[in-house]
């Protein structure tokens, strides 16, 4: 979390998220009014915080960063649609795109995409067409969702598509419950990718590496993945 996003759910009156995000915060909302929601709940919790905050100081809590398959959309939608004149801050948070990269080392320097597995929203088929465009332009991508009980075939699927593109080389990182309890990192190659498949769940972030990625070896220890910027072009070093 972001200083300011900190500030924010300190100078709220309300606070409303899903319970997952809301119990880590449970010092910083004690006095406060707490609005508890479910998953598939987002629309309800979204009006409930546009109506709120006509009298009332609202913070409306959200994973990584809220306008990355977060909150901020449905939260503005609905403030549009209802015609509300009350002032909406959207406060940037760390997404799990960059905070994985951080625990990685360094795999995404430069251009990168971000995919979703999740289907909930988002037809399968068009999952797929976004996936051999991201992976064809040989750039670091990032899967957000991987793989969940209801659906554990999407993240094979995905990595059909990155070998369709990819050599077996391809670093591979997996990071779960980046910066939190339980945090695990994996650094292995998209032709290895089977031996770590069970572990994928929803509370990771996969990064497949780009065509100039690399894992920085030690010996036989994987220090990290580092994709270039492109100064060995220009610059000695």
């Amino acid at each position: 979390m972001t200083g300011k996003a900190l500030q924010a759910i300190r100078d709220a009156e309300y606070v409303l998220g899903n319970d997952s995000y809301l119990t880590p915060l449970s010092p910083l909302i004690e006095g406060k009014t707490v609005i508890r929601s479910s998953m598939g709940k987002e629309v309800e919790r979204a009006r409930e915080a546009v109506t709120l905050a006509r009298d009332h100081v609202v913070a409306m809590v959200s994973g990584g960063d809220p306008g990355v398959y977060g909150m901020a959309s449905i939260v503005l939608e609905v403030a549009e649609r209802s015609g509300s004149a009350a002032r909406i801050e959207v406060i940037p948070g760390v997404t799990a795109a960059t905070a994985a990269a951080s625990r990685l080392g360094s795999p995404l320097s430069g251009d990168f995409a971000v995919v979703s597995l999740s289907d909930l929203l988002t037809p399968m088929e068009v999952i797929e067409k976004r996936l051999e465009h991201a992976f064809a332009m040989g750039i670091p991508v990032v899967l957000y969702n991987p793989r969940s009980r209801g659906r554990p075939y999407n993240f094979a699927r995905a990595m059909e598509i990155a070998a369709s593109h990819r050599d077996p080389s391809t670093p591979l990182g997996l990071v779960k419950n980046a910066y939190r309890d339980g945090e695990e990192i994996i650094i292995t190659t998209l032709g290895q990718v089977a031996t770590i498949e069970d572990q994928v769940d929803m509370h990771s972030a996969v990064i497949v590496g780009g065509t100039e990625s690399r894992i920085w070896m030690e010996g036989s220890h994987a220090r990290g993945i580092i994709t270039p910027r492109g100064y060995h072009r220009k610059y000695l070093y």
